[in-house]
């Protein structure tokens, strides 16, 4: 079949443009997390002066070399991207697209220049783009917009003096004790929090400093301070406004402007598809979105009749009568010797209370959390059980090992600190 992909990306309020590849590339994950590494690397410098290496007392992180770094690698992965696109003979767009009707799509580019695309099947995937407070005078004007806890993690080390201002609590929709380890975590490293608090203005000063004013929801007093730059979290919003989805029938959720879509990313437009953060009930994760798409191209080739799994990637909700939780407060080996703080260094796996108890979800705060995890979860694709864990053998020693050797409960009351080794 012949395949063409439109992509285009509107300015952001502060001119910002990217290439292919979507948000995770270019303004998401993958600079998020190499800036992430830089901060990691900064700490590692600290604690090699405990494992001997010599080094000077002063240490300064410079923002231009490791921007120009990520940049450079972000747009590596965008000419990827594009040699793919012509290796697989898709057809790349850089236009803009929107429906005409159900086989047929305007597309414009960013001079104006207007072509249309017919197709038999056409898969949406505009995602979303992050939400501005409008309420809030400045706001549009001198802030910009990321995800606030990992943002402040790494902007606090390297270096830079960071707060956090919160509407309510942190990590919404996340177990709460663990939230409050990461909070706690971040405090003791030194990340600034406002509790309770929420943003009344934003001037731009003379100096070029922003000038914020907030209010503390719990006395109701205003408060004032100067900063460098704003970062907005509030939420992100689907990109689909511009589609014509109405026009040509296809249903959305009004609300929140996402598509509503069946088990097979069809819309209600049998030949409409719909996938990523633009569908409604599906989990905003890039992973997700990229085995539904290639799921969905199989289908439409008819390779294959597969559905997309979304069961594992779901909450579930269970009774706490009926749950069981292991836990333990663990120390890395790596933070022995740089007597490094360990207190929020945690481990939680839930598990259904009856039968052989099955794993229902895990929880690990600690060094290299995203690569302990991921083996973890091809089990709850298998029936994963506690007694899976117990009796596998642990690669030694490894944080991950942790997770195998749990044996306390919350609801014994033992104390679940990890003594030895």
């Amino acid at each position: 079949p012949r395949v063409a992909v439109l992509d285009y990306v509107e300015p952001s309020l502060k001119g910002t443009k990217w290439g292919l590849g979507g948000t995770c590339v270019n303004v998401g994950c993958i600079p998020k997390k190499l800036m992430h590494q830089a901060a990691l690397l900064g700490t590692a410098v600290k604690d090699a002066r405990k494992y001997g290496w010599q080094i000077p007392e002063s240490l300064s992180h410079d923002w231009s070399t490791m921007a120009e770094a990520v940049q450079n690698h972000v747009k590596s992965l965008n000419w990827g991207h594009r040699v793919q696109l012509q290796d697989k003979k898709v057809k790349y767009l850089n236009m803009k697209g929107s429906l005409v009707d159900t086989h047929t799509i305007r597309a414009v580019n960013g001079k104006g220049k207007e072509m249309t695309v017919t197709a038999k099947n056409i898969v949406l995937a505009t995602g979303g783009r992050p939400k501005y407070p409008t309420h809030v005078p400045g706001a549009m004007e001198f802030g910009i917009t990321n995800v606030a806890l990992e943002c402040a993690g790494f902007l606090t080390g390297i270096g830079l003096d960071t707060t956090v201002m919160v509407r309510s609590i942190a990590l919404r929709g996340f177990d709460q004790q663990m939230s409050g380890l990461v909070t706690d975590y971040m405090e003791a490293y030194g990340t600034k929090f406002s509790w309770k608090c929420t943003p009344k203005s934003i001037e731009k000063l003379p100096s070029g400093l922003l000038r914020v004013t907030w209010m503390d929801l719990n006395t109701k007093e205003e408060h004032q301070d100067t900063f460098n730059s704003v970062l907005w979290a509030v939420g992100r919003a689907s990109e689909t406004k511009t589609l014509n989805l109405e026009k040509v029938g296809v249903e959305i959720n009004k609300e929140t402007g996402k598509i509503i879509v069946a088990t097979d990313e069809a819309t209600s437009v049998p030949n409409i598809f719909a996938i990523g953060d633009i569908a409604e009930g599906r989990p905003e994760l890039t992973p997700t979105a990229i085995k539904a798409g290639k799921l969905l191209a199989r289908r439409l080739v008819g390779h294959s009749t597969e559905l997309m799994n979304y069961d594992n990637v779901s909450l579930l909700l269970h009774a706490y009568a009926f749950i069981l939780v292991y836990h333990a407060f663990y120390k890395p080996l790596e933070f022995t010797v740089a007597e490094r703080d360990a207190t929020q260094c945690y481990i939680k796996v839930v598990c259904l209370r009856e039968g052989d108890q099955r794993v229902l979800g895990m929880h690990f705060t600690g060094p290299n959390a995203g690569e302990v995890t991921q083996g973890f979860s091809l089990g709850f694709q298998c029936g994963l059980t506690y007694e899976h864990l117990r009796n596998t053998v642990g690669i030694h020693p490894t944080c991950a090992e942790e997770l195998i050797k749990l044996n306390i409960t919350k609801r014994s009351g033992l104390d679940a600190t990890v003594t030895g080794c």
